[in-house]
């Protein structure tokens, strides 16, 4: 596992296969950092599939409203709900949407971005200023490879929990 430089902005993802560390910017987005660390300390992003997930571009996940199994995983809505928590505004940076970033999903409307988000499994420069980037996979880059793809995958990966560092 990476070395952790700041506990309390870094997430652990566990997938099947093992840990992702995300390093995540609060310096960039704060408002969607501070979502994230909610949600993982609430156990909302425990077990959430990822809903869609297409090869060579990115791997989305986080709809916390859909997308979990124990609670009511349809794989027709996953992807349409998010959290209880109202949006959040776009914090757009030059931070670029290179492999490994994790990116805010929204819809049209560039400030609906809420519980969702996606990690790219490559370069996605033409999605540069108009996603917030909040985050960066350090480690374990490799597990999120191997995620299931499909739209929805047939038999979707999921997180199995996500933590604050901090908190382990």
């Amino acid at each position: 596992m990476a070395d952790i430089k700041d506990p309390e902005n870094t997430i652990i993802m566990t997938l099947t296969g093992g840990d992702v560390v995300i390093e995540l910017l609060p310096d960039v987005a704060p408002a969607h950092v501070d979502r994230m660390k909610t949600l993982a300390r609430n156990g909302d992003y425990d077990n959430v599939a990822f809903h869609r997930v297409i090869d060579g571009f990115m791997a989305q996940t986080g709809d916390v409203a859909n997308a979990n199994m124990e609670k009511n995983y349809n794989p027709g809505r996953a992807g349409t709900g998010g959290s209880d928590l109202p949006d959040l505004p776009a914090e757009f940076s030059k931070v670029p949407h290179g492999r490994g970033s994790l990116g805010a999903a929204r819809s049209a409307n560039p400030n609906s971005a809420n519980s969702q988000f996606f990690i790219n499994f490559k370069d996605n420069d033409f999605l540069n200023g108009q996603y917030t980037v909040y985050g960066q996979v350090v480690s374990g880059m490799e597990h999120v490879d191997a995620i299931a793809k499909g739209e929805p995958p047939m038999n979707p990966d999921r997180m199995i929990s996500v933590k604050v560092a901090a908190d382990v």
